[in-house]
């Protein structure tokens, strides 16, 4: 099942490429927003290796923040810090803190299940369940909520297809198996997926780097439309989508954060000598 811009002739593909992934100026919105996480002096090892070193930021709610810089440079293992994903890694070690709403992570109180079904991930591979698409959301929502009557789960099950913007192209077809679904289509399943236990944030690592411009797209609108409810975390390489998606940049160098601020202020009148030569695609 191909997306449904694909159906659109020529010219209007290239409209919509235009009018969505148009790179002239960074977006901008107002950042004076409560924070949803605090992270306080992170310090990141593996065995030896240390990965991070004394990481501090603050992640506004309900809106977008983009972790950026060359592989390799920390972002991806800051990004897992913040639902405990790295704890499943034997040779893990983390020093500092971190805060969701107010509430340490690494407390001792802290059910893991519960962290991670308010801080949602999408993966940058699609990865739906080979099952049915229907089933893709309801055993997500079993798993979390337990068991529901039939009409309750319908309810849930259409309510985040529709909230990832997939319900129209889907409702026809919810027993097929989500496997045959466009890259794009299976991105936003997943998406769906993350939607449907009500998360409070969403973390997205490089969820765009296998889809073609067209899916690009519709995944960066869906984001767009999300963070009027929820809080996004987004790492990507692509500064363009950074620039045209994020109200917050954060700048990561060899596991060290080097410049964060608003979008407008990284990406037009970066501080530090560093930021700049990355965006202007000096390194990387």
């Amino acid at each position: 099942m191909s997306d449904s811009f694909l159906t659109a002739d020529s010219n209007e593909t290239f409209a919509i490429l235009e009018g969505m992934l148009s790179t002239s100026a960074p977006r901008v919105r107002s950042t004076d927003a409560p924070s949803v996480f605090e992270v306080k002096g992170l310090d990141v090892s593996y065995g030896k290796k240390r990965v991070l070193h004394d990481v501090s930021l603050d992640i506004p709610e309900k809106r977008i923040t983009a972790f950026i810089g060359p592989s390799g440079c920390g972002k991806s293992t800051a990004l897992r810090c913040l639902n405990r994903m790295n704890d499943e890694i034997p040779s893990f070690r983390m020093d500092g803190k971190i805060t969701l709403a107010g509430q340490d992570i690494r407390g001792k109180a802290v059910n893991l299940t519960a962290l991670r079904r308010s801080v949602g991930m999408v993966f940058q591979q699609p990865n739906p369940f080979p099952m049915s698409v229907y089933d893709n959301i309801a055993l997500a929502v079993r798993e979390h909520q337990g068991r529901m009557g039939k009409a309750e789960l319908d309810a849930v099950v259409e309510q985040a297809l529709r909230h990832a913007s997939l319900w129209d192209e889907v409702k026809d077809s919810l027993k097929d198996s989500a496997l045959s679904l466009s890259g794009g289509q299976q991105q936003r399943l997943c998406i769906a997926r993350a939607l449907a236990v009500k998360p409070a944030v969403i973390m997205l690592d490089e969820p765009c780097a296998s889809l073609d411009p067209i899916s690009t797209a519709r995944i960066e609108e869906l984001l767009l439309e999300l963070s009027t409810d929820y809080s996004i975390i987004i790492v990507t390489h692509n500064m363009a989508q950074a620039k045209r998606i994020s109200d917050k940049v954060a700048f990561f160098l060899m596991g060290r954060l080097i410049e964060m601020g608003d979008a407008l202020q990284v990406f037009e009148a970066p501080v530090r000598q560093e930021t700049a030569e990355y965006i202007r695609g000096a390194f990387g």
